[in-house]
């Protein structure tokens, strides 16, 4: 088992869409940001790609890249599901919070969720998506910014899913947590 945390902040700035988690939110101001800004999944892949030592989003995704402008980060979060894979991994569980003065975020937050899960092939259960407020207290208390913190858990799937290279999966029942198929090469 690997354990890794993200962080991620971005700027709260007019005709810019608000997306969080893969939903578009309607607010009267968005993320500034290279790729679609989602604070929560940048924050829930740079927890990915620690806990798997691969580095961090910046590393793999540079704001220098004209490929990534623009591009939504549900895309981005399928890249780093299949870096962890290639490395052995899937993920356990993943628990994120999002700080924001506003909006308010619990109607958003199954949607974010579901998206999350079917983008990493896990079940839903396995992802936990909380907001907060801090109060009016700082950046973002002023509604300047919105922040994510992201802690993840990643399980290898090499450690009892394969004897020399046969997988051991007997279906959906016996799988690793978060497995959606054994397909590593041993």
């Amino acid at each position: 088992m690997r354990i890794g945390t993200g962080y991620d902040v971005h700027k709260l700035v007019e005709n810019r869409k608000l997306i969080l988690g893969g939903v578009e939110i309607p607010h009267t101001l968005g993320l500034l940001g290279h790729s679609d800004a989602d604070v929560l999944l940048h924050a829930i892949m740079d927890a990915l790609l620690g806990a798997a030592a691969l580095g961090d989003i910046g590393k793999h995704f540079p704001d220098t890249d004209a490929e990534y402008e623009g591009i939504s980060s549900l895309d981005l979060l399928r890249r780093v599901k299949e870096l962890i894979q290639k490395e052995g991994y899937v993920v356990g569980n993943v628990d994120a919070t999002v700080i924001a003065q506003k909006p308010k975020l619990l109607p958003y937050i199954d949607e974010m969720k579901k998206n999350i899960a079917t983008t990493l092939e896990v079940a839903m259960d396995q992802i936990n998506i909380k907001a907060t407020t801090e109060e009016h207290l700082g950046f973002t208390g002023r509604e300047e910014g919105i922040s994510a913190q992201a802690v993840c858990l990643l399980e290898s799937f090499y450690e009892g899913s394969f004897v020399t290279g046969v997988s051991q999966c007997g279906g959906a029942t016996d799988r690793c947590s978060g497995c959606p198929g054994c397909h590593k090469d041993a």
